[in-house]
């Protein structure tokens, strides 16, 4: 009898590990798959980045074309009219 018994335990114990093992397998693939949302996002990021210094950068230059503009039409102010 103890032979069965010995025999029970270990196919249960068996069937326990294959669970865990698939258990683990699975938590691989769903960390596998946040990874990669993670890149996608950092990805989104990194654009969204980019394109705020685009825009930075034609703000810097139109805020500039003005103060030309201003500096011009103040100084026209002064210029003898024809």
């Amino acid at each position: 009898m103890s032979q069965e018994f010995l025999t029970e335990l270990l196919r249960r114990l068996h069937h326990r590990v294959e669970k865990s093992e698939h258990a683990a397998r699975e938590f691989r693939n769903e960390l596998a798959s946040v990874r990669l949302i993670l890149h996608a996002n950092q990805s989104d990021i990194n654009n969204l980045y980019a394109v705020h210094g685009q825009m930075d950068e034609r703000m810097d230059r139109i805020e500039h074309r003005l103060e030309l503009r201003e500096f011009q039409e103040a100084q026209a102010r002064f210029e003898p009219q024809p």
